[in-house]
Formats: structure tokens, sequence, C-alpha cells
């Protein structure tokens, strides 16, 4: 069935087009959301009147996911401290929502958990990549460093400086391996 899209919807079409979709599809997803209009003589006709409204406002849309965009790309890299065992595995995980949460209150303005995505669930400490997907064609990569409290951030702006070390020989370096081997 052919419907005339009030938002951009990925995989199917932008604001203003007229698609062709599966009946249960509109039915279920695409009208209940207002997304879309099932594209009847009426529509078609208030379609062309007001496609330069729906066209601007698209673009409008389109710009402040952009600059949401940049405002978290900036960011570079959140830290989440996280409750951990001893070796190292998280009480739990980390999800999306908590993820959308710690980037809300760096930016200062709302994301959707939805709109968050990693490539594998976290279980464990360590640095992930997570993409932030505001719009279609817009989205934002920064990293999660996932800490065991009382630790410092080793990624980003909260990083802790590297610390100064003197030259080391090579006969001291394969002591301190040995060292750290048989402690382990």
């Amino acid at each position: 069935m052919k419907v005339i899209l009030h938002h951009s919807v990925e995989k199917l079409g932008q604001a203003g087009d007229i698609v062709e979709a599966a009946p249960g599809y509109f039915r279920n997803f695409l009208e209940p959301r207002n997304l879309a209009v099932a594209a009847t003589k009426g529509t078609l006709k208030k379609r062309e009147e007001d496609l330069a409204g729906v066209k601007k406002k698209a673009q409008q849309m389109h710009a402040a996911a952009v600059e949401k965009s940049e405002k978290i790309t900036a960011l570079v890299a959140i830290h989440h401290v996280a409750k951990v065992g001893e070796s190292g595995k998280l009480f739990g995980k980390i999800t999306n929502k908590e993820i959308a949460d710690l980037i809300e209150k760096q930016v200062g303005f709302a994301i959707d958990k939805r709109l968050v995505k990693t490539e594998n669930e976290i279980h464990a400490l360590g640095v992930y990549k997570v993409t932030v997907k505001l719009a279609n064609e817009v989205s934002s990569e920064l990293q999660l460093e996932v800490l065991r409290e009382g630790a410092t951030p080793t990624t980003g702006k909260d990083a802790a400086p590297a610390k100064a070390q003197a030259p080391v020989s090579e006969s001291e370096a394969d002591a301190e391996t040995e060292a750290e081997e048989a402690a382990v």
C-alpha cells in the first residue's frame, strides 16, 4: 500500500516521500507513531500543499541532530564506575539506558536509550566503542571506559596524566617482567 511519510523512517524514506509499505507495517508501526498516513486522493492533495513545510521541518530536525552529534563527538570518552568482582567482571551489565544517562549528564540534553548502540554487551572492565544514532545519516561515536570503583580514567578529558619514567635497560625490564609474572 502507498503511504506518505510525515517523518524520516530508516530503510523506508524521508519525510514527505510517497513509499510502498506493507499494510501490517503501516497499521502496526507507522500509523500509531504518527510517522505516516495512507496515500488517498485527499492526503495526496494535502501533501502537495504541505510539502514545503514538511521538507523545512525535516531539514530543521536534521540540523538539530547534526548539532547534537557534534556535542556528543566532542566528548571523546565517558567513564562509568561500576562494582566488579575480583576477576574484573561486572555485577550485572552496563545498559544502554545507563550510557544514555551518562551522555545526558555530559551534554545537557536527553538521549533516548534506543539511539545508543554498542558492539557487544558490556560485562567487564575496559574501553568500549559506543555509537549514538540521532537521525538518518547522523551518528556520533565515542568511547565508554568502564572503571572499577576508585580507579582513575585512562581515556578522554579526565584521563590521568602519564607518569614520566626513566629509561630502563633491557636487563632491568627483563627482571621487572619476571617479577610481575612470579607475582601472578
